[in-house]
């Protein structure tokens, strides 16, 4: 394999990044539409996930609004037919859709719990197997799953969010065997405190908003644009030997104490 001029050069790749309406979705569409991506901007409400998409346009890149619940099956196939029949291609899926649902161990439901675990680890593994089938038929393609530290370390009040978010992390080592001889990568970014508008009701828990600052190296909480380096780096060339790993984007969180 050559060496490539241009190591983080996305142009021409073909992207979907789910849950990108807002927050650290956003951001990682932004970071890789910078790059060169056309970035297709998923997410289940029309009107904010037009916004976002023509929020890239109007920085000079390209994009485009595709509007779909990750969740449902049906809904996720009909995407991806769409997308692929557009561009004929796609290179980069970025798995960020999910939900959260913090609660007692005690005060979940069974449905409630199935419904969380279906959300936030069956979803983004059938989405991924979904655009693989078209990855392998190129014989190349990226998968980023976006995972959490809650995967690898756990908060009382929190503990369904934690399990799938575990699963997920082992589901990219999985795929990573399974798609590494079509030359497609799997790989994901576990992100630590991050300060989004889906984090604002944390701010105001001292208890919560203390954390990162007392034990993260960097002693901050991170901000969104931060997120978007490593979803570039993941898609590009550079990593072009990396698959099956997690990268922490945490300021240190996991490993400070």
């Amino acid at each position: 394999m050559a060496q490539p001029q241009r190591p983080f050069d996305l142009t021409g790749k073909v992207a979907l990044v789910t849950g990108a309406a807002r927050g650290l979705g956003l951001e990682m569409a932004k970071a890789l539409a910078a790059a060169g991506a056309h970035v297709f901007v998923g997410g289940r409400d029309a009107a904010t996930t037009n916004a976002a998409a023509q929020q890239i346009c109007d920085a000079g890149h390209t994009a485009t609004a595709l509007t779909f619940d990750a969740s449902d099956a049906a809904q996720a196939a009909t995407a991806i037919a769409e997308l692929v029949t557009q561009t004929g291609r796609i290179y980069i899926l970025v798995n960020n859709a999910a939900a959260r649902d913090r609660r007692d161990l005690f005060a979940f439901e069974p449905e409630a719990v199935t419904q969380l675990l279906h959300t936030d680890l069956v979803a983004p593994f059938e989405l991924s197997r979904l655009v693989a089938r078209h990855m392998v038929d190129a014989g190349t393609g990226r998968i980023i799953n976006v995972t959490s530290i809650g995967a690898h370390i756990s908060l009382k009040g929190d503990p369904v969010y934690g399990m799938a978010k575990g699963g997920l992390a082992a589901a990219t080592r999985a795929l990573a065997a399974e798609l590494g001889p079509s030359n497609i990568t799997v790989n994901a970014i576990c992100p630590g405190f991050f300060a989004t508008e889906f984090n604002a009701p944390l701010v105001d828990v001292e208890e919560i908003t203390q954390m990162p600052r007392d034990r993260s190296s960097l002693g901050r909480w991170g901000e969104p644009h931060e997120i978007g380096g490593a979803a570039v780096f993941l898609a590009s060339d550079a990593a072009s030997f990396i698959t099956g790993h997690t990268l922490a984007v945490d300021g240190g969180y996991m490993t400070h104490y």
